[in-house]
């Protein structure tokens, strides 16, 4: 079903807002400096916030800064590193995994098309849509929790799952749009567009919103 005239008015108003408030300032939050480290440090980011990540890598990255770095550790060692990051034996796993796969199957480079990143194991949508965004410039919307809650809220993307919101929002949005919007999503969903007790009067985008308890 196509967008109607007045939901693309208003999608239109949502994004130049967000764009206004965000694009300048605020980009991704994980620090990085080549494609693995932000593979790695996004695959830490699940369930844990992107300070505490950076502080984890931050001392994890001298010593495994490549896959055949990270490769070289044992899981116990990478889980010491790892453990404030919670779920430790899982992400060290998964991140060794992934470093095993770049090694043998795509000559210890990380590769640069979405498709292949989903590969990797370890790897899932969301994580393989960051890294194909940031790092190598794709056209994608990664949803974690902020995107989804800010896209159902706002009406902007509804869905029931991850998955269901990323193909609203993917129609809703223009496709040269969607790495930029995906940043400006999250961070008015960290700054404003709290789960609990969200900052509806500090809104810029307050007036277009279709959260039904945003006045409460």
């Amino acid at each position: 079903m196509e967008i109607s005239e007045i939901m693309t008015k208003r999608t239109k108003s949502i994004l130049e807002r967000l764009d206004e408030r965000y694009t300048t300032e605020f980009r991704c939050s994980l620090n990085y400096t080549t494609p693995w480290e932000l593979l790695a440090a996004t695959m830490l980011s699940a369930q844990c916030t992107d300070e505490r990540v950076n502080k984890v890598t931050e001392k994890l990255f001298k010593v495994a800064d490549t896959p055949e770095k990270m490769l070289a550790l044992t899981q116990t060692e990478l889980e010491r590193y790892i453990y404030s990051c919670g779920f430790y034996h899982a992400k060290a796993e998964h991140i060794l995994s992934a470093s095993r796969d770049i090694v043998d199957k795509f000559g210890g480079r990380v590769p640069c098309a979405r498709e292949e990143l989903q590969t990797l194991a370890g790897v899932g949508r969301k994580t393989a849509n960051v890294v194909y965004a940031v790092a190598f410039g794709g056209n994608a919307i990664a949803v974690d929790t902020h995107v989804f809650r800010v896209a159902n809220r706002t009406g902007l993307g509804r869905g029931k799952d991850p998955a269901a919101v990323e193909k609203a929002l993917m129609k809703a949005i223009p496709e040269n749009e969607w790495s930029k919007m995906h940043h400006c999503l999250i961070w008015h969903g960290r700054l404003v567009c709290h789960s609990r007790s969200p900052k509806c009067g500090d809104c810029k985008i307050n007036a277009l919103c279709e959260y039904e308890n945003k006045n409460d």
